[in-house]
């Protein structure tokens, strides 16, 4: 059967072929280079006539073509994806800080469902999964060929429900179980605490709507503690989210500058992203911890950081997510969530499948201090001489919750040891000025 009679004998594929190119051409002038391949939507209309005729149960139109419209898009990058009125929904909550489900942040890879990165304080992460884990099953139902948005729902329940999820950890070892339960996840997206005095630490969660204005607060409030000397931002596992919170976190630690710029086809989705002048920490040094589950927004923060000269990122490699998606409505219920362009750090990297590389990498360790408790030293020999400046006092040994945090955080430790050193070279070389000019020069 040639092309004309296909059209003949199915004037409904006419019908179908009119409503696909109908949008396309009212929306911009014909392009001779961007015509739509017939051939190719004519064997799509024959392949949707065959299932409306021979499946071997009824399937409704419009649902056929939801699969299509599904289809599409899960073959064109793992963050472009179909959003159902569910889904929509659900979108909404999580960028607002409340939503149910377990806390993970997924996307696909080669069929199976990727753990990008477990959220603070939730059933994921109180269960030890970690970045790049695989969710194989769900409940014992495979994750391979299932849609994101389809196995997203599987994960999600009611709060108190168990969920057992089947995960791969490593290539060559064997898949292995856990049951987790399901709860209302509040994320908070910005903490922060003091260190020791000075020497301050703010943790971003996950990028939300208000997250620039709870790290303007939250950095206001250490600063109420006393003066800092050293700032540590941990984007460690943040999963990224709202791109407009990463420019306004790195805006209050930017005095001025670009902070990022997409590109994309459409002219619209091609902008640039400036800090304003004013820097909340004066240029107190600050240190940004990252690793693989750092991604996306949290890649924008510590690239723009990074090539501005003006933080030290410590850690391992992030995520590379360096895509923008946009969310499209496409009805009053319904949405398209695409890739719509590609984000450059100030230094024009694209970070795609690339990620951050750390200016000094620390691998997450676990680290056993060894303390000596018959270690002699000076001041425990006999009729030692004293210190004559002095007279009477003793050393002052480290406190012991800094070596607590050594075993339990080492890559926390290491950023809190280089902010010590930044700020001792910075005392040192004012005071050096100090003395030139207080002296008489030559």
């Amino acid at each position: 059967m040639n092309r004309r009679q296909s059209f003949r004998r199915q004037p409904w594929l006419l019908a179908l072929l009119w409503l696909l190119y109908t949008p396309l051409s009212l929306a911009q002038p014909p392009d001779p280079e961007g015509e739509l391949p017939l051939e190719e939507l004519r064997i799509f209309a024959d392949v949707f006539h065959h299932i409306r005729q021979a499946y071997v149960e009824e399937v409704e139109d419009a649902t056929l073509l939801e699969y299509a419209i599904q289809g599409m898009l899960a073959g064109l990058d793992p963050h472009s994806s179909y959003l159902d009125a569910r889904s929509l929904d659900d979108l909404q909550i999580s960028t607002s800080g409340e939503f149910g489900g377990l806390g993970l942040e997924v996307g696909m890879e080669d069929g199976f469902l990727k753990i990008i990165a477990p959220i603070d304080h939730t059933p994921a992460s109180e269960a030890g999964l970690e970045p790049g884990d695989l969710i194989l099953r769900i409940d014992g139902k495979p994750v391979k060929g299932l849609s994101l948005s389809e196995a997203v729902t599987a994960l999600r329940g009611p709060s108190g429900s168990e969920v057992t999820l089947t995960l791969l950890r490593d290539q060559g070892t064997q898949p292995f179980e856990l049951v987790l339960t399901r709860a209302v996840i509040k994320v908070t997206s910005v903490r922060g605490q003091l260190l020791e005095p000075g020497f301050g630490y703010l943790r971003i969660a996950q990028f939300q709507s208000r997250t620039g204005e709870e790290f303007v607060e939250q950095l206001q409030a250490l600063q109420q503690k006393g003066p800092l000397q050293g700032l540590v931002l941990d984007l460690r596992n943040n999963p990224g989210g709202v791109l407009q919170a990463s420019v306004a976190v790195t805006d209050a630690l930017l005095d001025g500058g670009l902070v990022v710029y997409t590109q994309g086809r459409l002219e619209d989705t091609d902008t640039r992203y400036h800090a304003e002048p004013g820097d909340l920490l004066n240029g107190v040094p600050v240190v940004v911890l990252i690793n693989g589950g750092s991604a996306s927004a949290s890649e924008i923060v510590a690239g723009a950081l990074q090539d501005n000269h003006r933080a030290v990122i410590m850690g391992t490699e992030s995520f590379g997510k360096g895509s923008v998606q946009t969310v499209l409505p496409i009805s009053e219920d319904r949405a398209i969530k695409l890739t719509t362009a590609r984000y450059y750090t100030p230094g024009g990297r694209s970070i795609q499948a690339q990620g951050i590389a750390p200016d000094i990498l620390v691998e997450r360790a676990r680290v056993e201090t060894m303390a000596r408790t018959d270690q002699v030293t000076e001041a425990d020999l006999g009729r030692h001489l004293r210190n004559g400046e002095a007279d009477g006092e003793t050393r002052e040994r480290r406190p012991p919750a800094e070596a607590s945090l050594q075993a339990r955080d080492n890559q926390l430790y290491e950023a809190l040891n280089l902010l010590k050193g930044l700020h001792i070279l910075a005392q040192r070389g004012a005071s050096r000025t100090s003395t030139r000019d207080d002296g008489d020069e030559p």
